[in-house]
């Protein structure tokens, strides 16, 4: 009886929670559709950050003209849902309104092309797939092993090669866009400027200057007060970490 009770209110107390969620999304959507920017950003950061969440807080803040918490909330809606065109569009405005142009470095063919093939979906979205394809891969051997004919079987062997090797690259491809999300260091200048140093201390030479809105990624962050941070065009650098915000 007591099992029973205790799913009765897990139960209520998710639907409630559930209808809670509901009602802050209509009431930051309506902010939003209002012109009420600010309103907006409050309701949609208490809600969980999908990638509708983050992105509409993107939009927010775009129409707020604060481009370093546009850029950062695209960046991760980005990372949820690489594959939506909007938000991928809505983020390259949102860079082109900043202050520093890092031009990236040339990466080998080979580099360049698994990452757009990992981006062309989510991880849930690729867990799907490579789900359908290793369903199609055993429904042909399934055939292989029934059918009488030896080009058939023949031909069922083959597809079920290729849908098994293309299932685990669906598979490789959903691990490395779970790992993106597990491991993020991918993060964005959020002062006005910083001052990116030789060291990590105040004293250290100073080597360039970011401002905000600006993506490095982080190649060391085991200090408490500095992290060391790599730009897309190779430049490596210590900033301080309460000047940049991880994606």
């Amino acid at each position: 009886m007591k099992h029973i009770l205790t799913i009765i209110l897990l139960t209520a107390s998710s639907l409630s929670f559930a209808a809670q969620a509901d009602s802050l999304k209509v009431a930051a959507d309506s902010a939003y559709a209002k012109e009420d920017y600010r309103t907006a950003v409050k309701l949609y950061k208490q809600l969980d950050p999908t990638a509708a969440v983050c992105y509409n807080l993107g939009n927010s803040y775009y129409r707020l003209d604060d481009m370093a918490k546009a850029v950062l909330w695209y960046e991760r809606a980005y990372l949820l849902d690489p594959s939506d065109p909007d938000i991928r569009f809505n983020l390259t405005m949102a860079r082109g309104k900043t202050i520093d142009k890092v031009v990236p470095r040339h990466e080998i063919f080979f580099v360049s092309w698994y990452s757009s093939l990992v981006n062309i979906w989510s991880a849930d979205e690729w867990g799907y797939v490579s789900i359908a394809l290793f369903t199609l891969a055993l429904l042909a051997l399934l055939l292989c092993v029934v059918l009488k004919r030896i080009g058939l079987r023949k031909l069922c062997l083959s597809a079920f090669s290729v849908l098994l090797l293309l299932s685990i690259l669906g598979n490789v491809c959903a691990f490395s866009q779970c790992r993106k999300l597990a491991h993020r260091t991918g993060a964005i200048v959020m002062d006005s400027s910083a001052v990116v140093k030789s060291t990590p201390s105040p004293s250290g030479s100073d080597l360039f200057v970011l401002h905000e809105g600006t993506k490095v990624e982080i190649r060391d962050n085991t200090l408490t007060d500095w992290y060391e941070i790599e730009l897309a065009d190779g430049k490596v650098g210590w900033i301080e970490s309460r000047q940049i915000e991880v994606i």
